[in-house]
């Protein structure tokens, strides 16, 4: 069964890797059950499915369903056949969950978007990444690889990495470097900030992230005093995930003066 670039499938050979992974999940998951996105052809499933009792997995991929079933006879009752990223995620599991998963590089930051928009249910994520991706998405503001996925995932978890993954591990090798890394849920973000704001914030402060915040949030301040504060003399990476939480708030109080 070959990997399909269309799937950003890179399948994981590294025996000893794959068991650290997988203790790491069961020992962070404790009575949760977990759910794991792509999981190919099983190197990671076969031992989870051995360990947590309600574990279930989502695959998009018909020939890596059909094969799983096939080798795999206890996974025909807990595969979720189809897209992950069109998932309702509050059905997989009546209570919390662990998401868990070597995710399809090509989907990865969407994964962790959909991730957020379900961050109720879900309070810890294990995940592969490319190494790029993982750095970006726990990256400190002031770091070159600190951007929009950073704040949007750091309002609501706090990550690091733990372990670092060579290309040699997986069939294909990827060309990139990857990191396992793990995400466990903080919320930051005061119940009075608005996440849609909060996000086109954000965003749109990334959007050009050479510029000055006054040049790229322009449109959105009516009070043109505001465009005096220290906030919009600075260059997105420059603010912390708290300072943008109160950028946010002084354009959302303007907005309703």
């Amino acid at each position: 069964m070959r990997a399909k670039k269309s799937y950003g499938q890179h399948f994981l050979i590294n025996e000893s890797l794959a068991d650290s992974i997988v203790a790491a999940a069961i020992e962070n998951a404790g009575d949760l059950p977990i759910l794991e996105v792509g999981p190919g052809k099983g190197v990671l499933t076969q031992r989870l499915i051995q360990q947590n009792a309600t574990f279930k997995a989502v695959e998009a991929d018909r020939d890596m369903i059909s094969y799983l079933k096939q080798n795999l006879p206890r996974m025909k009752e807990r595969l979720i056949a189809g897209d992950f990223l069109k998932q309702n995620l509050n059905e997989p599991f009546d209570s919390e969950y662990l998401l868990f998963g070597n995710f399809p590089y090509n989907i990865s930051s969407q994964i962790i978007f959909k991730a957020i928009d379900y961050n109720a249910k879900i309070p810890t994520i294990i995940g592969m990444f490319q190494k790029e991706m993982a750095d970006r998405i726990i990256a400190p503001h002031g770091s070159k690889t600190y951007g929009a996925i950073s704040v949007l995932t750091q309002i609501f978890y706090q990550g690091k990495t733990i372990f670092r993954v060579s290309p040699g591990s997986f069939s294909p090798p990827p060309k990139v470097n990857s990191s396992v890394i793990m995400l466990h849920r903080n919320p930051i973000l005061p119940p009075e900030v608005d996440f849609k704001t909060f996000r086109m914030v954000v965003k749109n402060s990334f959007g050009q992230r050479r510029k000055m915040i006054r040049n790229t949030l322009k449109s959105v301040v009516t009070q043109t005093e505001l465009l005096e504060h220290r906030f919009f003399t600075m260059r997105p990476e420059q603010l912390s995930v708290q300072e943008f939480i109160e950028l946010t708030l002084m354009i959302q109080n303007q907005t309703s003066n």
